[in-house]
């Protein structure tokens, strides 16, 4: 696990796995925590890589369902999870999906993990909409495409963008499960503004982006996207996603995205 201070209030954690992120966030003497790395050793000393730094952690974020994105608790178990009404519907109608994703990659890579993953502490937040953090707010945007639901979170006081699985400089537009085109091009027009006002943008998956890196991007994930709907079987990827593994991603998206979400 890497942990690089993108402002004096922002840290953004990359995981091992999938180079997965998770962002603290402070304003005055409160800190949050938006989406989470993935291994147990990970997850054990986040709490005290991030008390080190000056973040006490007091509330948790998720910006969509996916599994690997929603292992804050495991971290921090006397915490809420707070999500997007669009996430909770999902946690809501497929029970149990987020812990049986999880255990089927813990399988998959040998990892045994020292307590179940635990969800019902989970909150619904409104989005569009806004949410106090020490004094200051964050924006929460929706952000729907890469699948059915979930948000993107702006920390305007810092200039920093949490956008979930979008504007990834090491994978292309993946459709998981309830993904369309339609609604991951809503989500772009969305973020374009927000990435205007950024000064950081970070990724679920990936390094951070400055705004004019995220910009290109937006351009390339459009691109790609046009080509999706015309039906390429073998697009121009964008440079740095265009190896065997983004290859099986696309087919993926052009068979529906049934199987896109499986990394």
């Amino acid at each position: 696990m890497r942990a690089v201070s993108v402002t004096g209030d922002a840290i953004v954690v990359t995981s091992l796995l999938w180079q997965t992120t998770a962002t603290a966030l402070r304003a005055g003497d409160e800190a949050m925590l938006i989406d989470s790395p993935y291994f147990p050793d990970e997850l054990e000393v986040l709490p005290t890589v991030l008390a080190q730094a000056g973040f006490e952690v007091k509330a948790l974020l998720a910006t969509h369902g996916d599994f690997d994105h929603v292992l804050g608790r495991l971290a921090f178990p006397e915490l809420s999870l707070g999500v997007a009404e669009s996430t909770m519907l999902r946690l809501q109608n497929k029970p149990g999906e987020a812990q049986r994703d999880l255990r089927n990659r813990d399988n998959e890579h040998y990892v045994t993990r020292p307590r179940p993953l635990a969800l019902g502490g989970t909150q619904t937040l409104p989005v569009p909409g806004k949410l106090e953090l020490g004094g200051e707010e964050l924006e929460l945007h929706r952000a729907e495409g890469h699948t059915d639901e979930g948000m993107a979170v702006f920390a305007p006081w810092l200039g920093v963008l949490i956008t979930g699985d979008y504007l990834s400089s090491v994978e292309i537009p993946m459709l998981g499960p309830g993904g369309t085109v339609t609604e991951y091009r809503a989500t772009l027009a969305r973020l374009a503004p927000l990435v205007e006002r950024s000064e950081t943008v970070v990724t679920g998956h990936g390094p951070p982006s400055s705004r004019d890196q995220a910009v290109r991007l937006l351009d390339e994930d459009t691109e790609y996207l046009a080509a999706l709907e015309r039906g390429e079987e073998r697009p121009r990827l964008p440079d740095g996603r265009d190896d065997a593994h983004q290859r099986r991603v696309h087919s993926d998206n052009l068979a529906g995205g049934a199987g896109a979400a499986a990394r």
